[in-house]
């Protein structure tokens, strides 16, 4: 699993760094997000992007930090 904590990662960057790791991942591997807000744009992103090929889960929803967990199908 690979972990990324984006909560001290400045707004702009934050995609782009998610996407980045996201691209070097096989299938079966997951990434989780730690953030502090839901991230829910970054989903509807995900299904834009990879529909099909990725499986989404909260593992914490706030009220201070969201984690999901995304694994590459």
């Amino acid at each position: 699993m690979v972990e990324l904590d984006i909560r001290q990662v400045t707004p702009f960057e934050r995609h782009g760094l998610i996407m980045k790791t996201w691209d070097n991942l096989k299938a079966g591997e997951i990434l989780q997000i730690t953030n502090d807000h839901d991230p829910k744009p970054l989903h509807y992103q995900f299904d834009a992007e990879y529909k099909g090929q990725f499986e989404w889960k909260y593992e914490q929803s706030g009220p201070k930090d969201w984690v999901v967990t995304i694994k590459r199908v």
